[in-house]
Parts: C-alpha cells; sequence; structure tokens
C-alpha cells in the first residue's frame, strides 16, 4: 500500500463523505461556474489538507468529529483552491498538475471571476454557520502567503537572503497553510487555546520540513517530474545555496552569485553549481535543518494517547521528508 493510502486508511470514510460535501459547498447556479468547478474537483491532488484536519480532529477528540470538522475541511478547500486559481494566473502557467489550469481553458478574466468566486464561498460557509474561529485561521494563512510570496520577490532581485529571511519566507509560503489545516482541525472539535496553538505549530513543522525537502531535491538525480536545477535556472534562493553562499570564500561567492543571475540557463554552469553546493555541504546542512523539523513534530504529539489517528500523522511526518516526489 502506497503512504499517502496508509496515512488515509483511519479516515477513508470521512475522506469519501468530504468529496460529496465539498462538491456540494461549490455549486452555483450558474453553468458555466459549475462546469469550472467540476473540472477542479475531477483534478483533485492528494488532499493532504483536508487529511491533516481528519486526523488532528480524531487525535483531540479520541476519534470523534460532527459537521463543524467536515465545514473546516471545506474552507480551507475552497480558499486554498482560490489562491491556487490566482496563482496560475500570476505565473501565467498553462499546467498543474499534469492538467491544464483554468487560466489555459477559460482565459484569465474568467480564472480572476472563478478563483474571486470560490473564496466569497469559502468565507460565506463559515459566517452563515458562525465557525468565525476557523475563518479567523484560514484568513491568517492567506494574509502570510501573500506576504511570503511577495517577500521572496523582494529578495530574489538582490539574492540577498539570509537563513532567517529564508526560513520566514518558507513559513508563510507553505508552512501556515498546513499550520492552519491543523489547527482548525483542533478548534472544530472544541478544543482548548492550547491545544490549537500545539497543533498549529505542528503544522507549521511539518510545512518546514516539506518545502526544504522540496529545495533538495533540485540537486537529486533522482526522477522527480521537475527538472534538476530548475530553481537555480529560476533564480530562487535555497537553503543548500544559501548554505553554501554564508561558508564559501568571496571569490567563490562571487562566482556563484554570478553563475545564478546571468548563466542560470546554461546547463553545463548550473551542474557545477549543484556539483560545487554539495562539495561544500550543503546538502547536508540542509538534511540536518530538514531533520530537526521533523524532530520537533514528532515531539508536539507525545502528549496525545496513541491512536491509529496518532499513528496515520506520524507516518505523514516521514513520509514528508522521505517522498520521492
Amino acid at each position: 500500500m502506497k503512504p499517502v493510502e496508509l496515512i488515509k486508511l483511519p479516515i477513508q470514510n470521512e475522506m469519501e463523505l468530504f468529496e460529496e460535501k465539498f462538491k456540494d459547498s461549490m455549486l452555483s447556479k450558474v453553468p458555466l461556474l459549475n462546469r469550472i468547478t467540476y473540472y477542479i474537483v475531477r483534478r483533485k491532488g492528494k488532499q493532504m489538507r483536508p487529511m491533516f484536519v481528519f486526523l488532528v480532529a480524531k487525535m483531540v477528540s479520541n476519534g470523534g468529529f460532527d459537521e463543524r470538522t467536515y465545514r473546516g475541511a471545506a474552507v480551507v478547500e475552497l480558499i486554498h483552491t482560490a489562491t491556487l486559481v490566482h496563482d496560475d494566473i500570476v505565473d501565467d502557467s498553462n499546467m498543474r498538475r499534469s492538467f491544464f489550469s483554468v487560466n489555459a481553458l477559460w482565459k484569465n478574466k474568467i480564472a480572476v471571476l472563478v478563483g474571486d468566486f470560490l473564496l466569497s464561498k469559502g468565507l460565506l460557509l463559515s459566517i452563515d454557520n458562525n465557525d468565525f474561529d476557523l475563518l479567523k485561521l484560514i484568513s491568517i494563512a492567506v494574509r502570510e502567503m501573500s506576504e511570503g510570496e511577495l517577500l521572496q520577490i523582494e529578495k530574489a532581485r538582490k539574492l540577498d537572503i539570509t537563513e532567517a529571511i529564508y526560513f520566514d519566507i518558507i513559513r508563510k509560503k507553505t508552512a501556515t497553510l498546513i499550520a492552519a489545516c491543523c489547527g482548525i482541525g483542533a478548534a472544530s472539535v472544541g478544543a482548548n487555546q492550547d491545544c490549537i496553538r500545539k497543533m498549529r505549530k505542528f503544522g507549521e513543522y511539518i510545512g518546514i520540513a516539506f518545502q526544504i525537502k522540496d529545495d533538495l531535491f533540485d540537486y537529486s538525480d533522482a526522477k522527480i517530474g521537475k527538472p534538476t536545477g530548475i530553481d537555480i535556472k529560476e533564480q530562487k534562493m535555497t537553503l543548500p545555496l544559501i548554505y553554501t553562499l554564508n561558508t564559501c570564500s568571496k571569490k567563490e561567492k562571487a562566482w556563484l552569485i554570478n553563475s545564478i543571475k546571468k548563466h542560470n540557463k546554461d546547463k553545463k554552469r548550473v551542474k557545477e553549481v549543484i556539483a560545487f553546493v554539495k562539495d561544500h555541504g550543503g546538502i547536508a546542512y540542509t538534511m540536518t535543518k530538514m531533520n530537526e523539523h521533523k524532530q520537533k513534530a514528532l515531539a508536539l504529539l507525545q502528549d496525545f494517547p496513541d491512536s491509529e489517528y496518532k499513528k496515520s500523522l506520524e507516518t505523514m511526518i516521514d513520509y514528508v521528508v522521505e517522498r520521492k516526489i
């Protein structure tokens, strides 16, 4: 059995029921909108976000939850899907998960409006049911995701990202959404503020480990669906590169920055940069940091009683750092 299927096993029925509820939450009286949202539902990925919501809710409440948890998961998916639709427009991207993006099929104007529609559906689902605490958690995540993206754009121009700024960017860009899922899972079953904070931190550590793993893929020889060196070609400052820039000589640093700024389309030069980063301990250091965050996440689960839901979350942490794609 694949790791994701194993993780999903204790909440299999809830995930199947969620799919129906999520479809219903997108319904509209406009046929064009329904065609597009049907297309969006059909091309769903691994559905990690609702899995986090459900597993945390079950672990915290010792196995039970109600409609509020389903609504929490639906709000996360609606608002996250809205941001993805808008991201594809911003990035001028025609593909997402091997499917055509909404903007590729229906053009930018319609895609913007679809994103706005999904955002409003998420807001109303919470407001109509007085789930203001859940709405606050996801709203914080959306604000931080926007800040993280803008911070990355601002810093990428100068290539002067320190390790502290890098962690701030990935915490906001990637980790904050997983933190919101875990916080919403706990809040949806009436957990106290301390428990909600703890679960948000748990999600944050997993999200940071997830992004660090993505950074490592750029230096991997394995076939992972994206070419090696793509981050270097796009002038993205990842942790292996930041560490190497901070520890090499002035002359080597000048060569690295020149390579990334002016020769990032040169395959031979990109390969030389990858080899240089590996030789200077960039990969080893990055793996150490990834495992530190894995251990911090595992430590936050220790206070909860053993259950199949806790076991699935532990398996999820392993999957995040050991995945091949």
